[in-house]
Formats: structure tokens, C-alpha cells, sequence
């Protein structure tokens, strides 16, 4: 029994559970040629949004139709631990319980971490589930897995050994919310409106003590004031000649600062003069280093003031901010304020705003990695990234990239395997594992004494893309055995999806790895998404109450009305404007294929003769289905996977729903013969197969409903439709004939003809169009008889379709002269106003001086009324 209604709720459980117990989605390597995917891992503790929700969307229509298509399609899932974001959250529920992170061990920390995970990580890979994804679940993995793990100490030592990686005091991006440093791709630049603070230094005596000159420093973080070590001048501004050898007091601070000259200064910049922070901005610590100046850390890793701060030791950087101008203020030290737009560095995690920070760090050399990654993408082109204009994207990253700061200030994640001997910053050796690390360190020490007791592993952690620049190689075992089956079957992967705001942060740096590790492409083509925004173009946000909650949106819609939804407005690169109207959509057109469906198996079946308009539907219907298939293998070729939605959307719709089982459908009460039946059935097969990618839960429900099927003809392993030769003039004719049928039934309309009953046809064939379809004509218009004449017929209602002239003589019901009356009076209407029309187009004034739209409006409205005029003429001629 087939319900009269389609219910996505029943279906989509019964149907993903078919699928998991059959172990459809599991891949091993065979004969096959694989095909693989693997997802961007989100965050371990994340849950589904609309940007996860089009990703994964993408990802399973691709892998769906590999597998129809007789690859060996294997799609593995996965999650990232998100070092910063996860830790963040661990330390926020130990706080709430009363716990500081302080107060525990390592150890104990990542218990509490790996709880929280157990807790709450892959609550998002079981909302995918919902959403149809089709990933091969047994092959889950956790970038923080053992084996994972293993792979990134690995690839450290590796590097280390190969003098890629080096450890350095440097300037660093410190988020003084996470209390670590950050990769320069870490850090978003915002337009923020400031303030410029123009403050007082006098020039200091021999004595020490303020004279009464000085100059004004402009500065947009006067806090900064108690790092200041020097002020520095352009050596050729006359202005300041004169300090040459002198001292400056700086604000409040009252500390003795040289004079110093350098051409980093801009003269025509404010007012030529730079305060000179060694400590806390890189341009300063270059001048810092030229003159060996004093470097002076005035803040905590909280970014609170510390003991250089004085009075205000203690106190957050933008509190100090605030009272300082006060203080400034009172004491005759501040000249003015003006209001600055400037922009400012933030955390891409955590949002707070980055400090500029001396620290010993870790960093990957980056100039020799960098090289085959420019190649693969700009000069081969073996890697395509699609849409291509991220192509400029990428080169400008890559030609001015620095290297990479790699270790953070955490203990969530994979610990930097370097391993302290001694006090000296140099005492240190690399190692897998402790056990190596000592025999190492006693190598190099030449004292057999040492134990591992007295080795300190270095407490950072590693950046997390540092673990997931391994992703494509790691999940498949390539690093710790580059040798197993799995890995030289699977890599390199062919499709990455993703977004275009992790190029850098994940997509460049797996190609650094692919070719330093595998010597090749992790993967052929990368498909970059747009950012989901809502239909005003805002980016979703829960402060904006603007982001659908997507599993909400399943429950309303059905799996496949949302996948739907998103993709038909998804073009490769381009931002989604989500309406939710498009999911809604989706859900109609679920429902539509279900009805239609119905349709077909609802009709009696006979062993009767054919009727020639069936057969030639049939003929016309296979041509169409044979082009589409040929655009949809164009569109996905190009990755242009909305378009080939839209293309199966509208064979579907309207060349299946619309004309292909009207031209079918036997007369009401009537059987349908057999051989129609049977190629009405195949041809829904077809089309289920086409839309199995899209809509994987109501394909596979009617596919199971059309037949008894066993779990190996299940349409999620059936086979795409094969490309075949087709009659391109069949689909050209019938679109002719579509637009006589939509003449006839304006006629009807207009007419108040019933179209139950028959009327009779006459054509003056000039186009010498074919015959072919007169059958299917004649059954749309409900026509008796179909006569080619050579002269106009009087006496009847008539309209064109290019030269072509049809005549439908009209029966008694209509009253001739009203007709002719009625078709007079809007004649002399339409003549008057192409007249006005055409008063306007010769009037130079007005042509001259309109807007150019304007002019081309009013030129379309005259070239609409002489066509107008003309059908108008014909049709009174013939029925005069």
C-alpha cells in the first residue's frame, strides 16, 4: 500500500538504518577505482550549523553519484580537537565546578579534557547522520587518537631533523584570552574606530630633570607609555635636529629615554616623532635592536599591566586605557585627542584583541615547503581550485608568506616532543618518545648518569593545524607506514570541499604536507563554498537571531527539502542568501516526485496496442534525459553542482511531471498499455537515479516502493545513467509544439472554450515543421481533426508561432460580432497608444535627456504594440 502522503520523518530513519546495516557506506580497498573524500573536521565539542550543513551536503552528493557511477567510494569523517576553543571550554566548566587549571596537574587537566569530549564530541557526526551523509563511519577518526597523535610527534621530529623547524625569540600574536600565541592566519584584522592620544615628553637637562621644552608623541595605546625605552625622529627633520645626544622623560613613567634617528620615520607622518616600545610592536623592536634599546614587557599574559605598570599594575590594558588619559589629562601631559580609525588585530577564536608579544617560540621554515605548492596550483595546474579566482588569493599568500609559528601555550593537544637537560635555551633534544629523547640527550652530554627523571618535555602544545595539515595522509596510516594497502590505494584523495576562509589555515598547508610526505597532490580539486548569509546578506549569527537552527529545519522540511534548499542557491565560491522559503521548496518538490509516483502506479495496466502519442513522448522524453545527462556531467565537471540540481530539477518538473506523463496519461477510467507502463517505469528509475544525490531518502523509498527489491538492488549501489547518442531535432520540434499548445489554450482561455471539448485545427505550415508530434498536439488540444491548408481560414480564431499560422474555426458558441467588436475596439486601443509611444521616441528633448533605461523601456513598449497590432489585424482578417 502506498501512503497517499510522503513522510520524511519515517522515511529518513528507515532508510539510513537500511543503509548502515548493509554496510553501504563502508569501503575496502578492490578492483575498483577509488574514489575519496575527506571531511574538514569540525571541532570535536561543535554541533551542526548551516555552514557544516552546505559542506556536508556537497560532499554527500558527490560521493553518492561516485558510487553510483562504480567507483569505490570511500568518504572518511572525522573530528579536529580544536586546541583553543576546547581548552577553553574544559577551563570554563572546571571554573564553575571551582577548579582552576593552575591547580592541576597536566595530567589531570587532559582527563578532564578527554572526559569533556567523550562527554560531547561527535554530537555533530550524529547530526550529519540526519542530514543523509553517507561517510564511512568505521573509519571515524579524532585528531587526537593515539595513532593520529603519533603521526603529528612524527612529522615534528621529522622536520626538526631536516632544520625545517627552529626554535626562536621572536614577535608573536599573543591572545591574552587563551593565554597563547597565534600564526599570523590566526589574526582578523577590524576596522575600529579610536583614538589618537597626543602626549607630552620633555627634554630632559644633564641633570635628569624636565626643561621646559618638549615634544608631543602621538600614540594610539598611551598604556604602552611604560614600555617606552627611546623616541625616534627622521635624521633629515630639521625639527628635531637639535636632540641629537639628548633625553627624553617619558610621561608619568618618568623614565630617562634616548634621542634616536632612523629612516623608518615618517616625516610627513603626525608629528614626525614615534615612541619606541621594543616590547610590544615589531617595527619598534627592529629600531629596539639597532640601538640596542632596553626591552621592557610591561603586561601580563592576561594582558593586565604588571609591576612596569606602576600604580595600575594589575589592571586590564583597556581599563589602564581610560584612566590613564585621565591621569595624562590632570598632569598637563596630554596636548589633545582626536578621534582614529585604525585597524586592529583579533583572535579568529576567541575574538580578544591580539597583543604583540617577545617569546621563545617554535616556527616551521616555510621558503622550501612553500615551492611545490605554487607549482601544483599556479603552474601545472595539478591541483584546480574551483571557482579559479581564489587562484589570486592563494599566489598572494604563498609569494609573501613568513614562517610558521607552530607551538601554543596549551596543554589540549599533541605536546612538542623537545626535551630539556640542562638551564641553557640550547639544552634540548628531539624525540618521539622520552626512551629516544634520553639516549639522545646522553649522545650529546656524553654523561651516562642521566635518567629520563632528569629530562623536562617542553610544556607547549602544538598548533592544532599542525595535527590536521596531516589529515588527507594521517587517517589512511601514511605517516607511521607509508607502505599499508590502505594508503597507496586511497592517496592521493580526489575531492576536497570546504570554505574558502581555512585556504590558508588547512587547504595550503595539506599540500605543504602532501609533498613533502607523499611526494604528491593530496588531492585533484578543491570546491570552495560560500559563506551561508541570511537573505539580507548578513553573516548568520546567534547575537543576530539570525541563524536557523538546522536539525530544526529537518524536522519542517525533511532531509532532503533542505538539502534541497541549499543547493539550489549554491553556486562554487559564491555567499548563500538562505531563504527558508528554498527549503520549503525542496519539501514541494519531494512532494511533487512522490505524487507523480502515485500517478503512474495508480493507473490499471493492458496488454493493448500502443497509442502513437505515447511512443512518441517516450522517444522525446529519452532525447531530453539523454541531454540533461550530458549537462549535468558538464555541470559537475566544472563543480557547478547547484546547476546541475537545477537542470535535474527542471527535466523533472516540468519535462516529466509537466509533459511527459501528460502525454502519456490514458483517458479517464482507461488502462495504460503495458509497453508505456514499462517505459514510464524506466524512465522514473532514470530520474530517481539522477535525484538519488539530492534526495537520497525519497529516491530510495520509491525506488523500493516501484519493486521488490533485495539489499542488493538497493538504489544507493545502482548504476548512474549511461550517456547515449540522441535525436537533438526531437527535443527542438516539441519545444515548437509547446508553444502551439500554449496558443491553444490561451485561445480556450480567452474564449471561455471548455477544454473538454473538441475544436479542429488548420496550419499554414511556412516553417515546414515536422509532423512528428501531431499526435501528442492533438491530445493536448483536445483535437478532432488536424487539416495543413496553404490559405488563410475565415471565419476563425487564429495566432502565430514564428511564421506559422493556425486557424480555429469557431463553432456556433461564439457570437462573431462581438468577437469582432471586441477585437476592433482593443486594435483602435493599442494603435493610440503605440502613437503616444512614438510622440515620445521622436521628441529629442526627451531622448537627449532620459536615463538610457528609460529610452530602452519605451522602445520596448513600441516594439511590443506593432506585434500586438499585427496578431490583432490577422485575427480580425480572418474572421471577416
Amino acid at each position: 500500500m502506498i501512503p497517499a502522503q510522503y513522510d520524511a520523518k519515517l522515511v529518513e530513519k528507515k532508510w539510513y538504518d537500511y543503509w548502515m546495516k548493509n554496510n553501504y557506506f563502508h569501503s575496502t580497498p578492490d578492483h575498483r577505482t577509488p574514489y575519496t573524500i575527506v571531511i574538514p573536521p569540525p571541532n570535536v565539542t561543535g554541533v551542526l550549523h548551516m555552514g557544516h550543513m552546505l559542506n556536508n551536503t556537497i560532499q554527500d552528493v558527490l560521493i553518492r553519484r561516485a558510487r553510483l557511477k562504480g567507483f569505490n567510494a570511500c568518504w572518511v569523517p572525522g573530528t579536529d580537537h580544536a586546541s583553543i576553543a576546547t581548552e577553553a571550554k574544559v577551563v570554563a566548566k572546571l571554573k564553575s565546578e571551582g577548579i582552576e587549571k593552575s591547580d592541576l596537574s597536566r595530567e589531570e587537566f587532559l582527563k578532564h579534557a578527554f572526559d569533556w569530549t567523550e562527554k560531547y564530541g561527535g554530537t555533530i557526526l550524529e547530526q550529519l547522520k540526519q542530514l543523509g551523509c553517507s561517510c564511512d563511519w568505521n573509519r571515524t577518526k579524532f585528531t587526537m587518537d593515539e595513532d593520529m597523535s603519533a603521526s603529528v610527534i612524527r612529522s615534528f621530529v621529522d622536520l626538526y631533523n631536516k632544520e625545517y623547524i627552529y626554535r626562536g625569540y621572536r614577535m608573536v600574536n599573543w591572545d591574552p584570552e587563551a593565554k597563547t600565541t597565534l600564526s599570523d592566519e590566526e589574526v582578523i584584522y577590524e576596522e575600529r574606530q579610536g583614538k589618537l592620544y597626543f602626549l607630552k615628553y620633555f627634554i630632559a637637562d644633564l641633570q635628569g630633570n624636565a626643561t621646559s621644552e618638549y615634544v608631543v608623541v602621538a600614540t594610539t595605546r598611551p598604556e604602552t607609555i611604560f614600555g617606552d625605552t627611546a623616541v625616534c625622529f627622521h635624521p633629515e627633520d630639521e625639527r628635531y635636529a637639535h636632540l641629537q645626544g639628548k633625553k627624553l622623560i617619558v610621561p608619568i613613567a618618568n623614565r630617562l629615554v634616548p634621542a634616536v634617528f632612523d629612516d623608518y620615520i615618517d616625516i610627513e607622518f603626525g608629528t614626525g616623532s614615534l615612541k619606541v616600545t621594543p616590547a610590544h610592536d615589531i617595527n619598534d623592536k627592529n629600531i629596539g635592536d639597532k640601538f640596542d634599546l632596553e626591552v621592557i614587557d610591561i603586561f601580563n599574559e592576561d594582558a593586565t599591566l604588571n609591576s612596569y605598570g606602576l600604580h595600575y599594575q594589575g589592571k586590564d590594558r583597556f581599563v589602564v586605557r581610560k584612566e590613564i588619559e585621565v591621569e595624562l589629562q590632570e598632569k598637563g601631559l596630554l596636548e589633545k585627542v582626536e578621534n582614529y580609525t585604525n585597524n586592529v588585530g583579533t583572535s579568529e577564536r576567541t575574538k580578544a584583541v591580539i597583543e604583540p608579544r617577545l617569546s621563545d617560540q617554535w616556527f616551521l621554515k616555510m621558503d622550501e615547503l612553500v615551492k611545490p605548492a605554487i607549482k601544483a596550483v599556479l603552474e601545472t595546474e595539478e591541483i584546480k581550485l574551483y571557482p579559479s579566482r581564489f587562484n589570486n588569493t592563494y599566489r598572494h599568500w604563498l609569494e609573501n608568506i613568513r614562517d610558521w609559528n607552530i607551538s601554543r601555550q596549551l596543554w589540549w593537544g599533541q605536546q612538542i616532543p623537545a626535551y630539556y637537560y640542562g638551564d641553557g635555551k640550547e639544552d634540548f633534544v628531539v624525540a618521539e618518545t622520552p626512551e629516544q629523547a634520553l639516549k639522545l640527550a646522553k649522545q650529546r652530554t656524553q654523561n651516562e648518569q642521566l635518567t629520563i627523571e632528569h629530562l623536562k618535555q617542553d610544556p607547549d602544545a602544538l598548533d592544532t593545524w599542525f595535527s590536521s595539515w596531516l589529515w588527507p595522509i594521517s587517517v589512511f596510516g601514511g605517516i607511521m607506514n607509508p607502505e599499508n594497502e590502505e594508503y597507496k590505494y586511497y592517496y592521493p584523495t580526489n575531492d576536497l570541499v570546504t570554505g574558502p576562509d581555512i585556504l590558508f589555515f588547512w587547504v595550503a598547508r595539506m599540500i605543504f604536507a602532501g609533498y613533502e610526505y607523499a611526494n604528491q597532490k593530496p588531492f585533484t580539486n578543491v570546491y570552495l563554498t560560500g559563506l551561508v548569509r541570511d537573505k539580507q546578506g548578513r553573516k548568520m549569527s546567534k547575537s543576530l537571531g539570525n541563524s536557523p537552527e538546522p536539525l530544526g529545519l529537518i524536522e519542517k522540511y525533511g532531509a532532503d527539502g533542505v538539502r534541497v534548499g541549499l543547493l539550489l542557491s549554491s553556486s562554487a565560491g559564491n555567499d548563500i542568501l538562505f531563504d527558508e522559503e528554498l527549503c520549503n521548496q525542496g519539501k514541494s518538490f519531494a512532494n511533487k516526485i512522490w505524487n507523480a509516483f502515485r500517478l503512474i502506479k495508480g493507473w490499471e495496466v493492458a496488454n493493448s496496442a500502443q497509442p502513437e502519442s505515447a511512443k512518441v513522448a517516450i522517444e522525446w522524453y529519452e532525447a531530453k534525459l539523454q541531454k540533461t545527462l550530458v549537462e549535468i556531467e558538464d555541470n559537475f565537471s566544472k563543480y557547478r553542482i547547484s546547476d546541475a540540481l537545477m537542470a535535474i530539477y527542471k527535466l523533472v518538473w516540468d519535462d516529466f511531471c509537466s509533459w511527459f506523463l501528460e502525454m502519456i496519461k490514458p483517458a479517464y477510467q482507461q488502462p495504460i498499455d503495458k509497453a508505456t507502463f514499462d517505459k514510464a517505469i524506466e524512465m522514473l528509475e532514470a530520474n530517481l537515479k539522477l535525484l538519488h544525490p539530492f534526495m537520497p531518502f525519497l529516491t530510495e523509498e520509491i525506488w523500493h516502493h516501484i519493486a521488490q527489491r533485495t539489499s542488493e538492488d538497493a538504489l544507493i549501489i545502482a548504476s548512474w545513467p549511461e550517456i547515449k547518442t540522441f535525436d537533438e531535432s526531437l527535443i527542438t520540434d516539441f519545444d515548437f509544439v509547446t508553444e502551439i499548445i500554449s496558443g491553444i489554450r490561451t485561445i480556450r482561455k480567452e474564449k471561455n472554450i471548455s477544454f473538454k471539448e473538441t475544436i479542429t485545427l488548420k496550419v499554414i505550415n511556412h516553417e515546414k515543421t515536422s509532423t512528428y508530434f501531431d499526435s501528442v498536439l492533438m491530445k493536448f488540444g483536445n483535437i478532432v481533426d488536424l487539416e495543413y491548408v496553404s490559405e488563410k481560414v475565415n471565419g476563425a480564431l487564429s495566432f502565430r508561432v514564428k511564421s506559422n499560422e493556425y486557424f480555429i474555426p469557431i463553432s456556433g458558441s461564439i457570437d462573431l460580432d462581438a468577437e469582432i467588436a471586441k477585437l476592433t475596439e482593443e486594435l483602435k486601443y493599442t494603435q493610440g497608444f503605440l502613437k503616444s509611444v512614438q510622440s515620445k521616441l521622436q521628441n529629442e528633448k526627451f531622448v537627449n535627456g532620459a536615463p538610457q533605461q528609460v529610452i530602452d523601456n519605451e522602445r520596448k513598449k513600441e516594439a511590443d504594440a506593432l506585434a500586438k497590432i499585427t496578431t490583432l489585424e490577422q485575427s480580425l482578417a480572418s474572421l471577416q
